[in-house]
């Protein structure tokens, strides 16, 4: 677990207790199983005038996802010309307009797609934009393509919308052991818990009464927050002690034994610990999973279609444990990688850095379909690149204002061009 503590007291969170239920208030809420001092943070939002119970799931693709062999050019000549080898796999892409198909390993996200239950855009990126992969990653963790900003613009949205009092469940990483950028930022506090098993203080029952001893005579505001640390950590262990108890999958996870080497990050066992959370009342209303691999230099073919594969497989038992509990109609999933891969193949049968990408967003809330423009394999760019289409931050913008009903302009400097592709509720106004 990983926390700031600049929005919670000592005095505040022995006041408020240990109980679980946050009372009439959270209750109504939908946040029964919170305590009450974590349950303050997200419903008192609702008493200021916020009404919404949506929760964002981010997943990043990490390494930079091949655009291209993911949502597929079906009558593109040109496309043929600039990957003979992997262009062999058209001819198995599962269409989904008279233009493009889907990768043939998207099945179940194909069937989501053809319920109205995926929007894809198209030719999304970023000005001038960076073949680093650390220096796009944290463009897009930031929302900053002139680098100035260090905060995560998720950070930044739930440190102004609903961190008030410190609650650490908000902001989740599942399958993770470190912050992710587009969740940091200094006023947040944020959990990150890498699997329910290991989320425990090192060292047991002995380390845990060692550090609340170790403390007790310190004076002042040091002893305070160590005190206020400690006891939300516990707290907090044992509030997913009581979801997983609560907690029963209405669908089945799989984290495949050929699980694609170097992609590191169990997607499926993230999702489901993601579920678990989202379905047992704990409040979360942000959170982040990652599956890498997508660095797809050499023998891309195998490496990416099996990715795919294994993608598809996490996200459509996630949707299915969600839509069995009668959760589906909150939940919000989007995709994002630092950049797409170059058009023409490599030597090597892979492909290398590129700019432009599809962002896929998957729920009950979307308007399905494809929206924005692929762009044009006829006129790439003086390196060879796509030119982008669709500026990220519109996107980003659009989950912010239509999904989590917060404003925008809290977390971006400025306005960016508006796109469609989210079904306003009448969860989500202000």
């Amino acid at each position: 677990m990983v926390a700031t503590l600049t929005k919670l007291n000592r005095r505040d969170f022995l006041r408020s207790g240990l109980v679980f239920g946050a009372g009439a208030a959270g209750l109504a809420a939908g946040y029964a199983a919170v305590p009450d001092v974590f349950a303050r943070a997200v419903y008192a939002g609702k008493q200021g005038g916020v009404v919404n119970d949506k929760v964002l799931v981010m997943i990043q693709l990490a390494g930079g996802n091949d655009g291209l062999q993911t949502v597929m050019p079906l009558k593109d000549a040109t496309y043929r010309d600039l990957r003979p080898q992997l262009s062999k796999s058209v001819d198995q892409a599962l269409p989904i307009s008279d233009e493009v198909g889907l990768n043939a390993n998207l099945k179940g996200i194909n069937t989501l797609y053809q319920q109205g239950k995926v929007a894809i855009v198209q030719g999304v990126g970023y000005p001038k934009p960076s073949f680093s992969h650390f220096d796009s990653i944290r463009v897009w963790e930031t929302a900053d393509p002139d680098r100035r900003q260090q905060d995560g613009w998720l950070g930044k949205t739930i440190a102004k919308n609903y961190d008030s009092a410190g609650h650490p469940l908000v902001g989740c990483a599942c399958g993770s052991t470190e912050i992710p950028g587009a969740l940091r930022d200094l006023e947040a506090t944020l959990t990150v818990v890498n699997s329910q098993q290991s989320f425990k203080f090192n060292g047991g029952d002995d380390m845990d009464k060692a550090m609340g001893a170790l403390y007790t005579g310190t004076p002042g505001i040091y002893g305070a927050l160590f005190d206020t640390a400690v006891t939300t950590a516990r707290d907090t262990i044992a509030q997913l002690k009581t979801s997983a108890s609560g907690y029963t999958p209405k669908a089945q996870y799989s984290d495949n034994a050929k699980l694609v080497y170097s992609s590191k990050n169990q997607l499926a066992a993230a999702l489901q610990l993601a579920a678990e959370l989202i379905v047992t009342g704990t409040g979360v209303k942000v959170l982040h999973v990652t599956l890498g691999g997508f660095d797809t230099h050499y023998t891309q073919q195998q490496r990416h279609d099996d990715l795919m594969g294994y993608l598809d497989s996490a996200i459509s038992s996630f949707y299915q444990d969600l839509a069995g509990h009668g959760m589906s109609d909150r939940v919000l999933i989007a995709t994002w990688s630092e950049f797409g891969r170059r058009p023409r193949e490599n030597a090597s049968a892979g492909t290398d850095h590129g700019t432009a990408a599809p962002v896929f967003l998957i729920g009950d809330t979307v308007k399905g379909g494809l929206h924005g423009e692929m762009p044009s394999l006829a006129k790439l760019d003086t390196g060879g690149n796509l030119g982008y289409k669709v500026d990220f931050r519109s996107v980003y913008q659009e989950i912010l204002e239509t999904h989590l009903a917060v404003d925008a302009k809290e977390v971006f400097a400025q306005s960016f061009e508006p796109i469609s592709v989210l079904k306003s509720s009448a969860l989500a106004t202000r």
